[in-house]
């Protein structure tokens, strides 16, 4: 149920209450006269309308309920408890206490049929109003109580989703300078080959020459304006390190052989040639075995690891499974691994798996698939 629905049924129930005390005070079997009648009806409209209409709750409430109970007694005094009890809720004992205080001793010289302090109504003179103030402190505490853990638990969920989102975003930012690295990497290549050309121009064709110049001057124009335009996503204040440009230079097989000579038990599948992957796939599958490695060495210590990666088309293919093993105290990962290579793998239009496979087992899989132009050129091996 909503809460607006909740709301409407405490608010049905609370109608309900205070119309049942309403007509108790009014057919009550006390010996009363017509006039007396009458002036217990209006009173105890009077009182009921300051109960429902929330502007008059307080402090018109309170006070006109105190009034009525300590003139009329056993009649009015259900809603002298209902009003204790709304004190209590909201936090006012005092206020509450001091309403009791003051109803039971000015009824003293109320009137005396309906007076609270006959011989028969001791009890429930007693009983109800401190049964309403306890009522009313226990379940305000307990309304603050789910309040407070309600919010906790939105705040837990947003600060969960904002750490999504910077894992997110940091690995879009992650692939984007990597691909400044690899397409830095590669114009430079050309600006090379072409400056080398340039300079036997006197040998060449002047229109060859001409081409080979702009050329040149294109490649570093553009590899000018990629670090303009990418090289803001790097973080100043980090140093250039090997790590940050080995998805270029190095392939999976030195990754398994990394994690074998540090006592992982490692088991290498590959099909096909990583050159007829794009360099955008090779860079994923490297990152999705990194971090597969690293996620079995945390929570399955000592069990072997299976990797399969196929780079054939029409699909770059990886799996990576392991069995149970001994889960590591010693180490604390963030937890957003997988978000930031399930955002990275989205981008390149394929998809990421992960969980259980079986008998305890984790499997890790991704299928990456290759642009149009791949798919028609390459053929299964």
């Amino acid at each position: 149920m909503s809460s607006r629905g909740s709301r409407r049924w405490a608010a049905c129930g609370r109608g309900a209450l205070v119309a049942v005390c309403a007509l108790a005070a009014v057919f009550n079997d006390v010996a009363l006269q017509g006039r007396q009648i009458a002036a217990v009806m209006a009173t105890a409209l009077v009182c009921a309308a300051t109960l429902l209409v929330p502007r008059l709750r307080w402090p018109a409430a309170p006070v006109v309920v105190t009034v009525a109970t300590a003139w009329w007694g056993t009649l009015l005094l259900p809603m002298l408890a209902v009003v204790l009890y709304d004190l209590a809720v909201n936090r006012k004992a005092r206020i509450a206490v001091g309403c009791a205080v003051a109803a039971l001793g000015a009824n003293l010289l109320g009137y005396r049929p309906t007076s609270l302090w006959t011989g028969q109504s001791y009890a429930s003179t007693l009983l109800l109003p401190v049964l309403a103030v306890l009522v009313g402190l226990w379940l305000g505490s307990r309304r603050r109580l789910l309040l407070a853990l309600a919010a906790d638990v939105e705040h837990l969920g947003v600060e969960a989703q904002l750490r999504e989102d910077a894992a997110r975003v940091a690995e879009r930012s992650r692939i984007a300078a990597e691909m400044h690295d690899v397409l830095a990497h590669r114009l430079s290549l050309i600006a090379l080959h072409t400056g080398v050309l340039a300079t036997k121009g006197d040998t060449l064709p002047a229109p060859v020459a001409e081409r080979l110049a702009l050329l040149r001057t294109t490649s570093v124009e553009a590899l000018t304006d990629l670090r303009d335009v990418l090289g803001v996503l790097r973080d100043p204040e980090a140093t250039p390190s090997g790590d940050a440009l080995t998805p270029m230079i190095r392939e999976v097989g030195e990754l398994a052989d990394e994690a074998r000579a540090a006592g992982q038990h490692v088991q290498l599948i590959t099909d096909g040639l990583p050159e007829r992957a794009p360099t955008t796939h090779r860079l994923a599958v490297y990152r999705i075995v990194q971090e597969a490695l690293t996620n079995a060495r945390k929570h399955a210590d000592g069990a072997p690891v299976t990797v399969r990666v196929d780079y054939r088309p029409p699909a770059t293919l990886v799996e990576v499974t392991n069995p149970p093993g001994t889960p590591r105290t010693d180490t604390v990962g963030s937890g957003y691994g997988l978000v930031g290579l399930r955002e990275r793998v989205t981008a390149l239009g394929g998809h990421l798996n992960s969980g259980p496979a079986g008998g305890g087992a984790w499997r890790l899989a991704a299928r990456i698939p290759h642009p149009a132009d791949s798919e028609q050129n390459g053929t299964r091996t």
